[in-house]
C-alpha cells in the first residue's frame, strides 16, 4: 500500500562523533547539529510535508557528562528563544510541539517551551515536534498510568493511542548516524513505519539527503500486514 508521505521522524544522531572527525570539541558537534534543525524544518515546508518529528534529547542523555549536559540546556535555551521571534515559523504557521518529560528541565527551560507552544498552538499548516527528555517507553508507561488515573476499564490500541504524545504516527523514520536501531524512539508509533538507516552524522544531513530518503519511501510498498 502506498501512501503520501504526511509525517517524517528522525533521530538526530552522530553530533559528537562529527566534532571528534572534525577535529574540534564535542560540544561544536551539537551545536552543529541544533543549527540544522531550522534547516530540516525549512526542508520540510519546501517538499511539502506537513509533519515532522526530530528526537532531540533522550530521558537517558541526562546521564552524560554535567559540563556536556549544561551546555545542551544552553543550547535549548537559544533555540526556544529563537523560535519565538522565527518568522520562517509565524509566516508558515508552524505548530512548535515539545513531547517527553518536561519537568525534568530546568523550570526557565520549561517555560521557554510553554511559550513557543502557546505561541504557534493555533497554527495548522505544519507541525513540528520536538522530542526532548523522551524515551518510548515512558511514554508509554505514563499513558497507562493516565488511563488508570481516568479509570477506563475499556482498554484499546484506540484508548491507549489517544493518551500518547503524537496524534499520528510517522510513515518514515529516519536515523543518520550509523546506528541501525531506534534507541527507545516512538516505540507504539513505529511499528508500521518505514525505516531508513545512514552512515553520515547528523550535522552533515542535507535537502538532497532527505529527497533521497523521500525517494526510497515511494519506492516502498506499505501493507500494513496484509
Amino acid at each position: 500500500m502506498k501512501k503520501e508521505l504526511k509525517h517524517v521522524a528522525i533521530i538526530l544522531d552522530g553530533n559528537r562523533r562529527w566534532a571528534v572527525q572534525h577535529n574540534l570539541p564535542k560540544f561544536k558537534g551539537h551545536e552543529k547539529g541544533f543549527n540544522k534543525i531550522k534547516d530540516f524544518l525549512q526542508w520540510c515546508i519546501d517538499l511539502a510535508i506537513p509533519e515532522a518529528t526530530l528526537y532531540c534529547f533522550s530521558t537517558e542523555n541526562f546521564k552524560r557528562d554535567r559540563k556536556e549536559v549544561s551546555y545542551l540546556f544552553d543550547l535549548f535555551r537559544k533555540e526556544f528563544d529563537s523560535f519565538a521571534e522565527d518568522q520562517v515559523i509565524h509566516k508558515n504557521k508552524v505548530r512548535i510541539n515539545v513531547i517527553g518529560k518536561m519537568a525534568m528541565f530546568p523550570t526557565d527551560i520549561q517555560k521557554r517551551m510553554r511559550n513557543i507552544m502557546a505561541r504557534t498552538k493555533k497554527y495548522s499548516h505544519y507541525t513540528l515536534n520536538l522530542a526532548l527528555a523522551y524515551g518510548g517507553r515512558a511514554e508509554i508507561v505514563d499513558a497507562v498510568k493516565n488511563m488508570l488515573k481516568d479509570k477506563k476499564t475499556n482498554i484499546s490500541e484506540r484508548v491507549l493511542k489517544s493518551y500518547l504524545y503524537l496524534d499520528h504516527d510517522p510513515d518514515l523514520i529516519i536515523r543518520p548516524g550509523g546506528e541501525m536501531r531506534l534507541s527507545n524512539f516512538l516505540m507504539w508509533q513505529s511499528a508500521y513505519a518505514e525505516l531508513i538507516f545512514m552512515k553520515k552524522f547528523w550535522p552533515d544531513f542535507s535537502k538532497k539527503d532527505l529527497q533521497a530518503c523521500i525517494k526510497e519511501y515511494r519506492k516502498r510498498r506499505r501493507r500494513f500486514g496484509t
